[in-house]
Order: C-alpha cells, then sequence, then structure tokens
C-alpha cells in the first residue's frame, strides 16, 4: 500500500464504498467532478470524525504538490516483519524524496491545470529523459509489542501516524526512476497493483482497513482488466521464473504442458510438478489471540482528534493559513448551512484558533464543539517532520526558473543566469512575445520555450524578467505578461527583473509593493546571488500582505 499521505478517512474498510460515493460526482446531476468540494462529500465527513486527521492532511499543502518528485509516500498500514526463526517487528514504510518536500499554492493549481493539465505527468518525463533522475530513500519505522503496548494510540488505526521523533526512521533502500516507459497503456494503464502481493519476511498486521484491502483489491483488477489472469500480462508477470499448479481461466496467455495440473499428486518429482518449500516459502506470524474475536470498532480507535491537532500544530504559520483557507474554500462551495456548522464543530475539537478562522471566513457563528468519545490531547510534541516547509530541498536543483525575455534585452545578465543555473543543477525556459524567439543586444538569439501566451508563470518555480526599453514597452500592454508577472508575486515566488522591467510591473499595479523577493538584475554578476535566493522557493511573507484572507475581519 502506498500513499502520498499516511493516514485514511476510515477505520473499517466497509466504509470503503460510501466513502467514493460520497466524493464522487453527486449522482443526480454528475457534477462536481474530481473535487471534494460539495455537500455530499462534507456531509458524510462531518458525519464520520475519524476521517478529520486525513482532513488535515488533505487541505494542507500536502495535496496540491509541486512534482510526483517532490512527494513523500507511505506504506499507511502497519505491516509485520519476519525473520528465519519467524519473529516477528511491526514496520512502517516510508518513502523520502531526495528532491525535498514541495507544494503549490491553491490559485497557482488551479491555474496550473488550466494551462497544462499534463504538467506533473511532463515534469516527471523531462526530468528522467535529462539525466536528472527522481530518487527516493525507502525507509522503516520499526517497533516491538512493547511499544505497541506503551503508545498513546492504536498501532493497527489506519488514521494515526507514528511521530518519527518517537521511532526515527531507518534508511534500508532507494527508488531512482532512470527510464521512461516504453508504451503507457501497456506498462501504466495495466499494471495492477494488489496489497496482498508481499514476499517472504513481509507479513499483514490485523489492521482491520489493510484486512479489508487485500479482500477487495484482487476483486478490483479482476473487474478493471478483464479475467482472473491479469498476472499474464508481462507488466504483472513476475521477472523470475515460477512454478505452480495454477491454469486455465479467462485471458489465459500460457500454455502449460504436461498431465498434472492439481496437488497433491503422485506422479513423482519428474512428471508431478514442484512442490513447496516449507524452510524458504511464505509463511505467516504464529500469533495467538488473546481476545474473542468480534465485529465491533476497538475502543482504542476511538480518539479522533488529538493527531488531527498534533499535525496542525506541527505546522508553520503559513501553513496553518494555506489549511484554514483550504476548508473555507471547500465549505464555501457547500450549500447546506447545517453541513458548514456540523464540520466546524469538529475543528473546534482540534484548534479552537483554526474553527474560529474557518467559521470567520464562512460569515458562521461558531457552533458547539462536536461530542468527542474521547477528549483530545492538546499536550502532543509537535513534529517538525510534519511541515513541507521545514523538509524543503537545500537548493534549487531540478526547479525550473522561467525567463521572459525580449528582443535587445542584456545578453550578459542571461548568460549569466543560464551559467548559475547550470552550476546549480537547475533548468530553464524562455518566455518570448514570439515562440521564434528573440535577438539580445548583443545579436545572439535565443529560442523561446513558450510564446507568453501559452508559457504562464505558474509553470515555473521562479521567473526572471530580463528585456529591453523597447520590449518592456511592448509587453507591458499585453494582458499575458502582465498576468505572467501579477501571478508569480501573488503566488510568493522568486523575481528577477532588469531595470527595464519596471514599466510593466508599473501597468501590473505591482511596481510600488516590490519586496525583499524581487531582486533586480543590474548587472551579470547579480544572476548568481539571485539563483541563490531562490533555494528558498517561496517568499512567504509576501502571501500576508496581498491575501484578504490574511487580514483579520473589521
Amino acid at each position: 500500500m502506498g500513499n502520498n499521505i499516511p493516514v485514511f478517512f476510515i477505520q473499517d474498510a466497509i466504509k470503503f464504498p460510501d466513502l467514493i460515493h460520497a466524493a464522487k460526482p453527486e449522482p443526480d446531476r454528475n457534477f462536481p467532478q474530481a473535487q471534494t468540494a460539495h455537500d455530499n462529500f462534507w456531509d458524510f465527513i462531518s458525519l464520520t470524525p475519524e476521517s478529520f486527521h486525513m482532513i488535515m492532511w488533505t487541505m494542507s499543502d500536502r495535496a496540491i504538490p509541486r512534482s510526483f518528485r517532490t512527494m513523500e509516500g507511505f506504506g499507511v498500514h502497519t505491516f509485520r516483519l519476519l525473520d528465519a526463526e519467524g519473529k516477528s517487528t511491526f514496520v512502517k514504510f516510508h518513502w523520502k524524496p531526495k528532491q525535498g518536500l514541495q507544494s503549490v499554492v491553491w490559485n497557482e493549481a488551479v491555474k496550473i491545470n488550466g494551462a497544462d493539465p499534463d504538467f506533473h505527468r511532463r515534469d516527471l518525463w523531462d526530468a528522467i529523459n535529462s539525466g536528472d533522475f527522481p530518487e527516493w530513500e525507502l525507509g522503516v519505522q520499526l517497533f516491538d509489542d512493547e511499544f505497541a503496548d506503551s503508545f498513546d494510540f492504536d498501532v493497527l488505526d489506519s488514521t494515526k501516524i507514528i511521530p518519527e521523533e518517537l521511532v526515527p526512521i531507518r534508511v534500508v533502500g532507494r527508488l531512482v526512476l532512470d527510464r521512461v516507459v516504453d508504451n503507457f497503456f501497456a506498462e501504466t494503464e495495466q499494471v495492477a497493483f494488489c496489497t496482498q502481493n508481499v514476499p517472504p519476511g513481509i507479513d499483514f498486521s490485523n489492521d482491520p482497513l489493510l484486512q479489508g484491502r487485500n479482500f477487495s483489491y484482487l476483486d478490483t483488477q479482476i473487474k478493471r482488466l478483464g479475467g482472473p489472469n491479469f498476472t499474464h500480462i508481462p507488466i504483472n508477470a513476475p521477472k523470475c521464473p515460477m512454478a505452480h499448479f495454477q491454469q486455465d481461466g479467462h485471458m489465459a496467455m500460457r500454455n502449460p504442458k504436461g498431465r498434472v495440473n492439481y496437488e497433491p499428486n503422485s506422479w513423482g518429482a519428474t512428471q508431478g510438478g514442484p512442490r513447496e518449500d516449507p524452510a524458504r516459502g511464505f509463511t505467516s506470524f504464529a500469533e495467538a489471540p488473546d481476545r474473542p474475536k468480534q465485529r465491533v470498532r476497538s475502543e482504542s480507535f476511538a480518539d479522533h482528534y488529538s493527531q488531527a491537532r498534533q499535525f496542525f500544530t506541527s505546522q508553520t504559520p503559513i501553513e496553518q493559513k494555506h489549511i484554514g483557507d483550504a476548508l473555507v474554500f471547500e465549505l464555501s462551495k457547500v450549500e447546506r448551512p447545517d453541513i458548514r456548522s456540523r464540520t466546524v464543530s469538529h475543528l473546534l475539537n482540534i484548534d479552537a484558533t483554526l474553527a474560529a478562522t474557518v467559521a470567520d471566513g464562512l460569515g458562521l457563528a461558531l457552533p458547539e464543539p462536536a461530542v468527542a468519545a474521547r477528549e483530545t490531547i492538546t499536550d502532543l510534541e509537535p513534529s517538525d517532520k510534519l511541515s513541507i516547509v521545514k523538509n524543503g530541498p537545500d537548493s534549487f536543483k531540478g526547479r525550473k526558473l522561467g525567463i521572459l525575455l525580449s528582443d535587445g534585452a542584456d545578453a550578459a545578465i542571461f548568460k549569466a543566469l543560464v551559467k548559475a543555473l547550470d552550476a546549480e543543477g537547475a533548468v530553464y525556459e524562455v518566455i518570448a512575445p514570439k515562440i521564434a524567439g528573440v535577438t539580445l543586444a548583443d545579436g545572439t538569439t535565443v529560442a523561446a520555450k513558450q510564446k507568453i501566451d501559452g508559457g504562464p508563470s505558474v509553470l515555473f518555480d521562479a521567473v526572471a524578467i530580463v528585456v529591453s526599453e523597447q520590449g518592456a514597452a511592448l509587453l507591458s500592454i499585453d494582458a499575458a505578461a502582465k498576468d505572467f508577472v501579477t501571478d508569480a508575486f501573488a503566488h510568493c515566488k522568486f523575481i528577477g527583473f532588469t531595470a527595464e522591467a519596471e514599466a510593466i510591473f508599473v501597468k501590473a499595479g505591482i511596481a510600488d509593493d516590490l519586496d525583499a523577493g524581487c531582486l533586480p538584475l543590474a548587472a551579470a554578476k547579480e544572476a548568481g546571488d539571485f539563483v541563490t535566493a531562490c533555494r528558498s522557493l517561496r517568499h512567504w511573507p509576501r502571501e500576508l500582505e496581498v491575501d484578504l484572507d490574511a487580514r483579520p475581519s473589521a
């Protein structure tokens, strides 16, 4: 099991269909598509308190990553590791991106989706094909029954995490994406992941949601790929030769030879086919039940708010603001006031300031707190590992600078930017009034990757405006060019600019608002300083000046 969020919405697998139905387009109208900002989803969530830890994650910047390359991965469930003697150790799996964590802001994400719906796929493709191979470290959190018994929460509850400060992650391997697929349909559309596929040495815990996945994912692949023999499709077939008696069925692709297709049989070692190896084959942990097996929700699963609060308090102030903004946005699309109010009643059990912020953003009177099965633990230590801002990259490597050029622009500054980016391991794209490119002041011709109308600043991690006086005059009357700078400014990106760019800033209405994230490029020697500044990725103080939601209500 893998996800970019370490927890899930529900504790009981029987609620999977309800969760998916609630999140899907409303059945009587089939919209809104591909989003949860509607009544059905929040009606379900506000009646399912166990979901609120997941809600904190999905309303955070974690849900709008800058790239697949900057996403953290989690196994979600607790598994077991077994050694040769059958001794068990609990384990949680983690993938840590070597590229660092990074997100985008909501307004930016909306515009990226309109400008380039293939943004994430293109980003991954470009990185791999350029040799900047995305890499993740595989880490494990290992703990025993003694820790599980002493932990504040049930380790089998999929709505909970184990903070890394309590159980540090041990790096045991790595994943490098060093080639792209040969055929997207054959290798990506037909891939069939099943949680029950594990090698000897890994076993399942009694996590009820994991057990539900193990039951349902096989059915999913049979339905999706047309029959039981989806493992015959090359992308799903084992790379090592496998010998067994399973054969026939719909769409079987193998042609077994011989008479025997069953076990046990008495045809002997030569004709009788494969035999299991009790010593090296798969074994499960021999766990003796210590209490009756019942169809009930464990009391140890009853704390729904404490870790949701811990996640929120672990965020930096700007990340907390984004969570509040996201909740206000989503709930503003909910038509029924009672659903909005019911949701805010749960937020009161997480953080009173967050609840007040959301209520204020909705123009809603604060309701009474929702009845909690267990009182929120308010003194859990914040975990720095839960913040994106605190776990970002230490360089601009692998990021992309958008350079808006015009005819007659300073060639030395442009070339210095390119040199600094190469030294950093970053890339750039030239945006120009015409796709054919520009001629710089020294006569150098530079091809453009994007025409200004099709290369908005949302596609880049930072921007530089390197223009001539005549080029600035031309671009300052162009709506797309003005959007280029105003969006970059509103999205808190670092902006490098030559003096001539001021004419564009004036027309765009931001000339008087330039801040420490806007760096003049008066000479070529300043290009390196600008690229170094871009390592911070965003100048977050700006958001408090350009966002109405950052200002308290009158």
